[in-house]
């Protein structure tokens, strides 16, 4: 093939590419207008924190505007609003003791327990499944030690967790830019504490804009690893801001993994918006990731 033909072939392609991200930034939603027209491939949600502006009453109103009716970690105070509403919790907390102190350290076994096998039956009474959790930071232990502490503590959970039907999910978190230092970092030993905790009833929330930052090769994993993979999140790397054509992910592509893998739980989107119009711009990363 001519050189000259080919690289204007590709140079066509690269425009026209650039020209299909384009359509990210020129998004048009306004209130008031009509739902968005979902294919319903993926399940959307939103995680709460991410909208400290709105009430969970106005959150509930607001993403039944855009078309789905999904909210992530919401803890039992909030259950009620939620079901008034017609919402779900897709994730849920309030069984955990934060990010940095978690299954890893026995010290803190006794009042996870106690805490999960409280929260646990009134995530089921509620009729919700997904239930967070987190490794904790290292403090200078052993990777290979807080992985056997972590399968120690969370087995104890496993006979309750199953009973109700009810996921607990770990969360991969970047320790790179956003948590120093947290153990649960990388999906392989995230997939290794699976197999040692040894149940259905324990996966991993893959956070993508998370994993992208400490690992990358985001399709190939999920991929291979869908099956211990129970909850995504979404949000653009760098800076975890809007879905559009200023970050690296390609969330189209993703999504279409995900789905492919026949995956039928929730993708919560956990950005942090800059624009003005906050519900706009989720609304924009649910078209974007609406595949």
């Amino acid at each position: 093939m001519n050189f000259d033909s080919s690289r204007r072939s590709s140079f066509k392609k690269m425009i026209l590419g650039g020209a299909a991200m384009g359509t990210m930034s020129s998004f048009d939603w306004k209130d008031g207008q009509a739902p968005l027209p979902l294919k319903g491939n993926i399940h959307h949600g939103v995680c709460a924190w991410t909208m400290p502006s709105l009430s969970l009453d106005e959150l509930c109103v607001a993403v039944k505007k855009i078309g789905f009716n999904a909210i992530d970690l919401v803890g039992p105070n909030g259950w009620d609003t939620l079901k008034t509403h017609g919402v779900e919790c897709s994730m849920c907390n309030g069984a955990e003791l934060g990010i940095p102190k978690g299954w890893n350290d026995p010290q803190y076994h006794e009042q996870l327990i106690k805490n999960y096998t409280e929260v646990i039956p009134q995530v089921a009474k509620y009729g919700y499944k997904n239930l967070i959790c987190f490794s904790g930071n290292r403090n200078g232990m052993d990777d290979e030690v807080g992985k056997k502490n972590c399968a120690e503590g969370l087995k104890k959970i496993m006979p309750i967790a199953e009973k109700h039907g009810v996921i607990i999910q770990m969360e991969l978190l970047n320790s790179k830019v956003n948590h120093k230092d947290y153990m649960c970092d990388l999906s392989p030993w995230g997939v290794e504490l699976c197999k040692l905790v040894g149940s259905e009833n324990f996966k991993l929330l893959f956070d993508i804009y998370h994993m992208q930052i400490d690992e990358g090769d985001i399709i190939r994993s999920i991929q291979t690893n869908h099956q211990y993979f129970g909850h995504y999140h979404t949000a653009g790397n760098p800076g975890r801001n809007e879905l559009d054509e200023n970050q690296e992910i390609n969330y189209p592509a993703v999504m279409k993994a995900i789905v492919a893998t026949g995956y039928q739980g929730y993708v919560s989107h956990e950005f942090i918006p800059k624009s003005d119009d906050k519900i706009a711009a989720l609304a924009q990363a649910v078209q974007v990731c609406d595949v």
